[in-house]
């Protein structure tokens, strides 16, 4: 290590060493000094610019105010230092310039996040879930797990989203997750395995953050994932909020539960059961019986949009809208920003997209991210002028046609295989986006100016 890179990483670790006791003292107080010291961690312009944006946020908008001051009071105070260290530390400010020599070297992208679905092994069986037609006995193992998340963390990844399946049901990974503590890790749950046990293992580890799913409250819920589903969930986020651990929720969004899902009632709930954000992933046709008809109509789709950007900006609570955020990253980041690793092994794009070139269990992560699927996929993105037609299946369904047969991927599960070879299935998927395009027109003007990247409305 030279001079410069040993300067460095001394000013590096002396500014996480003072953001860490701000987070072990009184983190509430000294929110001006965790901003200051948060800004040091950008490595751009660009950056640094969100950094102050969030900070006018929080000092201008009643909203953003209570619900950081929330998290600082309310989480455990090692779960807040972990997430600060591997999340902002390690995954962002060690982790981008680690990164990016990658790409600058030899035009191969390393991924912000890794998804990862060790196992598909669940005590559910929701309608419509991807994961029904998946051979629960299979699945990848410790060694191999390790052995993928200890290669991720080499390459800059500190970051993992943890899917399945459910992903409790592996005990395996608690011994992950404890192994490599310099890495954030966020698993999507049905909710239902949780006890005082489980908890006060999170509540140690301090460097896991669970999403329960959610379709609605008690009726929705249990109508896709089983009667009783709704109170477990509950009792499991009564647990994590007693001891301080933070979670968010996930809510699979289709035309008959939006409505609920973005409703004043529900996130009223959710904060009170001590949720810190929700994700939206929008129904699609894919899994177990693809059937369009549960999709969102246009109407919905853009609506619900509209509906997470407003909770965002008037309620303590963070949103993530899947396909309307597009605008803010770019398009589609499949494949670029994160892609998936499912129970066999086969890299994928994305959690939806079901194609694959490449398995972990025959190349290293670095030969996957060298290969040509991945190259095409960047090279293609956005798949649309409108960043408000992102998806390469559902709104542009020629690219991943054309991208498939272009790099010779192969279908993971039979949904995908329809998507490129099912004439019918084929046209209703033509259909589909041609109703979309007229709607994400008129919103593209309306509400983004034409214009991704934008700055979030305080309105």
């Amino acid at each position: 290590m030279g001079i410069k890179e040993t300067v460095e990483k001394g000013a590096k670790e002396a500014t996480l060493a003072a953001a860490a006791e701000l987070l072990e003292r009184n983190p509430e107080k000294n929110v001006d000094k965790i901003f200051s010291l948060v800004k040091k961690l950008a490595k751009d312009e660009d950056s640094k610019r969100q950094i102050d944006d969030v900070y006018g946020y929080y000092k201008d908008m009643p909203s953003v105010h209570e619900y950081i001051q929330h998290i600082l009071t309310s989480t455990d105070k090692r779960c807040l230092k972990k997430f600060f260290m591997n999340f902002l530390g390690n995954a962002t400010w060690y982790g981008v310039p680690k990164r990016a020599r990658y790409l600058e070297g030899e035009d191969t992208k390393i991924p912000f996040v890794l998804l990862i679905s060790p196992s598909m092994r669940c005590n559910l069986r929701c309608i419509g879930c991807y994961a029904a037609d998946y051979d629960k006995h299979e699945g990848l193992s410790f060694e191999e797990v390790d052995r993928i998340v200890g290669e991720a963390r080499d390459l800059g990844i500190h970051y993992i989203v943890v899917l399945g399946g459910e992903p409790f049901f592996n005990e395996f990974m608690l011994d992950i997750y404890e192994k490599y503590d310099d890495i954030m890790f966020t698993p999507f749950t049905n909710g239902t395995l949780f006890n005082e046990k489980l908890a006060d293992k999170l509540q140690q580890l301090g460097n896991v953050m669970p999403m329960f799913s959610l379709e609605g409250f008690e009726k929705e819920t249990d109508i896709r994932r089983g009667k009783g589903t709704f109170a477990k969930v509950m009792n499991g986020m009564d647990l994590l909020k007693e001891k301080g651990i933070p979670f968010g929720v996930s809510s699979a969004t289709s035309r008959y539960n939006m409505e609920t899902v973005t409703s004043d009632e529900f996130i009223n709930m959710l904060i009170e059961k001590g949720a810190l954000m929700s994700w939206y992933f929008i129904y699609m046709p894919i899994g177990d019986a693809p059937n369009i008809d549960y999709m969102l109509t246009p109407e919905q789709r853009i609506e619900l949009g509209r509906r997470t950007r407003k909770i965002r900006t008037t309620m303590p609570y963070f949103t993530i809208d899947f396909f309307n955020d597009a605008p803010y990253v770019g398009g589609c980041i499949s494949g670029k920003y994160y892609c998936h690793i499912n129970s066999n092994g086969d890299v994928e794009p994305c959690i939806f997209a079901h194609f694959a070139c490449d398995n972990v269990r025959e190349k290293s992560l670095l030969e996957v991210f060298r290969g040509p699927f991945f190259k095409e996929l960047r090279k293609r993105q956005p798949y649309n002028d409108n960043l408000l037609l992102p998806c390469m299946m559902i709104d542009n369904p020629n690219q991943i046609r054309e991208i498939v047969k272009t790099v010779n991927a192969h279908a993971t599960e039979p949904s995908a295989e329809k998507m490129i070879n099912d004439e019918e299935f084929m046209k209703e998927l033509d259909n589909l986006a041609a109703s979309f395009k007229p709607y994400a027109e008129k919103a593209w003007e309306e509400d983004f100016n034409c214009t991704g990247n934008y700055k979030m409305s305080k309105g």
